[in-house]
């Protein structure tokens, strides 16, 4: 299946998300390798992602990728583009799905903050819901699903002391730093009253397993179907993963516990299904139990334990929506996605007190 047409798209920048042309352009003259010196750039933006900006730039035939913070973003760590540059650099020689990285400017007179620039990574990206017109069939979703968790367990075997990101992360005591971490992150991003997060937070103290692999695993922290660029003729093979930013060194069963919190199940409640990231209720997909069952088959990990990794990321990222739907209400974006954010904090919140109560992963409408 040739599917080139559905290749990832800009669009037009969004109004108050603008980056000066002129200074840009006299950067990446000077830094990039092999540019044009007189023809004109061109910026467009990838208008989806909730986290850090990312636009197109187009200098004669050379297409490049821009990656800075969000406008008015307080949160360093979640937006060191210093950080995730070197991640992408190092990365570069040991494992071949991500894209090269070009150049990384810390000296905020150009765009007001830190940014990198990557080469394009051409292919296809599915979100939310299928495009329209491309044919997801049950064959298809099956064997990606496989390679999406047979490449996280790729990720997870990754020798990151030799790529040389041993200092990356310290992953004695990561599950507690993490719980206890995202908790201050909700409360300090606290906007609406909302029992269900704070009742979660402490079922999640109360319930956290011993370190169990002292050298922990290179995790991506934000690994789903939208972060993957597939090959455009084959939708099956992935030929890159993005959005390195939260990367650190940890316990892996918290990664996959983050992808099965942004996987949604065919008979998951009507609630969850409006917050699907990617098009994981299609025929064909595994649930999330399933993917679950995979990875320990594939990986040799035990994943018994899985619902308390589950219910922490549903936590985790009802706080990561918390903090964008935060930003909204002070004036930092006028991006309109993020109006109605505060729906989807409540939202996750309840299906984490769920899977809590019923104590499994999937069929949470069940009795």
């Amino acid at each position: 299946m040739d599917t080139q047409g559905w290749i990832d798209k800009p669009a037009t920048v969004r109004q108050g998300e603008g980056l000066d042309a002129e200074k840009l352009a006299s950067y990446l003259r000077q830094c990039v390798p092999d540019l044009s010196r007189s023809a004109a750039l061109e910026i467009e933006q990838f208008p989806s992602g909730h986290s850090n900006l990312t636009y197109l730039l187009r200098i004669g035939d050379r297409e490049l990728v821009l990656r800075r913070p969000p406008f008015g973003a307080k949160i360093k760590t979640a937006h060191d583009m210093g950080r995730e540059y070197q991640i992408l650099l190092h990365l570069a020689g040991v494992y071949a799905q991500v894209p090269r990285v070009l150049a990384y400017c810390e000296d905020e007179a150009v765009l007001g903050a830190p940014f990198y620039v990557m080469e394009r990574l051409k292919g296809v990206i599915l979100r939310a819901s299928a495009p329209k017109g491309l044919e997801l069939t049950p064959a298809l979703m099956h064997a990606l699903c496989g390679n999406f968790i047979a490449n996280l367990v790729e990720i997870h075997s990754i020798d990151y002391q030799a790529a040389g990101l041993g200092d990356l992360g310290r992953p004695a005591g990561y599950v507690r730093r993490q719980i206890e971490g995202w908790t201050q992150r909700y409360l300090n991003a606290r906007t609406d009253d909302i029992p269900d997060i704070e009742r979660v937070a402490a079922w999640l103290a109360e319930h956290m397993p011993p370190d169990k692999d002292a050298g922990g695993a290179l995790i991506h922290n934000d690994y789903k179907y939208d972060n993957l660029v597939l090959a455009p003729d084959d939708l099956s093979h992935i030929i890159g993963v993005l959005d390195w930013e939260m990367a650190t060194i940890g316990d892996p069963l918290m990664d996959l516990g983050t992808s099965l919190g942004y996987w949604v199940d065919p008979d998951d409640p009507p609630e969850l299904q409006v917050l699907r990231f990617g098009v994981t209720t299609l025929p064909g997909n595994l649930n999330r139990r399933e993917l679950a069952e995979h990875y320990a088959q594939l990986s040799g990990r035990d994943v018994s334990n899985i619902l308390f990794y589950y219910v922490y990321a549903l936590c985790k990222i009802a706080v990561i929506v918390q903090q964008i739907y935060a930003r909204y209400k002070a004036g930092f974006t006028q991006d309109e996605r993020f109006a109605r954010m505060i729906d989807a904090v409540r939202v996750l919140g309840r299906t984490a007190v769920l899977a809590t109560e019923k104590r499994r992963i999937d069929h949470l409408t069940s009795a």
